[in-house]
C-alpha cells in the first residue's frame, strides 16, 4: 500500500508538470501529447473488450480513434464523419469473410465503441485547446495565405488569442483532479452513504459533494489570474464538471467489472493505465468543450 502510494505520488510530481509545460506550449507538441493518450488508452480499452470475450479489430479501432484526435486538430468534422462511415465499412466487409460468423454485431459494435470512446471523447481536450483558433480561423479564412502556419505555429498568426485555449484546454484537468482529490479525501472521512455501491462500492455522496468544492474553489483561484473567466462560468462548470466527473469513472467501473479486471493497464505505475487516469476527464472535457463553444466563445 505504501509503495502504491508513493509511486502515485512520484508518477503525480513528475508527470503533471510536463502535461502542463506542453498544454502551454500548445500546437503539434500537445496535439502528440493527447494522441498519446488516445492511442494507449484506446489499446487498453480493446484489451478489456477482448478480456469480455468479445473480438473487435484492435489495430483499426487504435487507428481511428488516433484519426479522431488529427481530425480535432485540424478542426475537419466532414473528416470526422468520414472516418466513422469508412470505419463501418472497412469492419463490415471484414466481418462477411471472418471463419465463424457468430457475433458480427458484437465484433462490429464493440470496434465502433472503443474508438468513440476513446478517440472522440479525448479529443476534446485537443478542441478546447483550439478552439480560439478555429473562431478566429473562420473569421480570417479568405485572408489567410500560408496554411502551413495555422497548422503548425497558430501563435505565428493568432497571436495572443490563441493563449486563451490554454485556459480552455487546462480547466477540464483542474475540475477533474481537484474533484478526485475531494472526493478521496471527504469521502475517506465522512463518506457515509453511496451512490452506486454495486459499480462502485468507494464513491459515496459526501465525497461526490466534497470533489465539487474542491473542483469550484479550482475554479475561483484560476479566475484571480484569468479576467475573462466569470463568476458564473466558475459556478456552472463545477456543478457541471462534478457531475460528469463521477460519471466517467463509474462508467470506466463498469466496464473493468463487466469485465472482471481490476485496472485497464499497467502503464502508470501506482495509477493503472491511462483509462483509469484519464476515465473521469473522457466525460469533463466534452462538457467543458460544449460549454464555451456555445455559451462563452463566439
Amino acid at each position: 500500500m505504501r509503495s502504491e502510494l508513493f509511486y502515485r505520488t512520484l508518477i503525480s510530481i513528475l508527470f503533471l508538470p510536463a502535461i502542463i509545460f506542453i498544454l502551454w506550449a500548445g500546437g503539434i507538441y500537445y496535439l502528440l501529447l493527447i494522441e498519446l493518450f488516445i492511442g494507449v488508452g484506446a489499446y487498453e480499452f480493446f484489451v478489456i473488450l477482448n478480456r469480455r470475450g468479445l473480438k473487435p479489430y484492435t489495430t483499426l479501432g487504435v487507428i481511428v480513434a488516433l484519426i479522431l484526435g488529427w481530425n480535432a486538430y485540424f478542426a475537419s468534422h466532414v473528416f470526422i464523419f468520414l472516418t466513422f462511415t469508412l470505419l463501418f465499412f472497412v469492419i463490415s466487409i471484414s466481418e462477411l469473410y471472418r471463419k465463424n460468423l457468430d457475433q458480427a454485431i458484437y465484433h462490429i459494435s464493440a470496434t465502433i465503441f472503443g474508438a468513440f470512446y476513446l478517440g472522440w471523447l479525448m479529443s476534446h481536450l485537443v478542441l478546447l485547446r483550439q478552439l480560439p483558433v478555429t473562431v478566429q480561423y473562420q473569421d480570417i479564412m479568405h485572408n489567410l495565405t500560408n496554411l502551413k502556419l495555422y497548422y503548425f505555429s497558430p501563435n505565428e498568426i493568432f497571436g495572443d488569442n490563441y493563449n486563451k485555449g490554454r485556459i480552455y484546454s487546462i480547466i477540464p484537468f483542474i475540475i477533474t483532479w481537484l474533484n478526485d482529490t475531494g472526493a478521496f479525501f471527504i469521502g475517506k472521512k465522512f463518506g457515509r452513504h453511496k451512490i452506486l455501491e454495486r459499480v462502485s462500492p468507494g464513491k459515496s455522496w459526501e465525497g461526490a459533494i466534497g470533489g465539487g468544492i474542491f473542483a469550484t474553489l479550482g475554479l475561483f483561484a484560476l479566475r484571480m489570474y484569468v479576467p475573462w473567466l466569470r463568476v458564473i462560468d466558475c459556478l456552472i462548470l463545477s456543478i457541471l464538471g462534478a457531475l460528469a466527473a463521477p460519471t466517467g469513472d463509474f462508467v470506466e467501473s463498469l466496464f473493468k467489472r463487466d469485465a472482471q479486471v481490476k485496472n485497464a493497464g499497467t502503464t502508470i505505475p501506482g495509477h493503472g493505465g491511462i483509462l483509469d487516469r484519464f476515465d473521469s476527464i473522457l466525460f469533463v472535457a466534452p462538457v467543458v468543450y460544449y460549454y464555451f463553444k456555445f455559451f462563452v466563445v463566439s
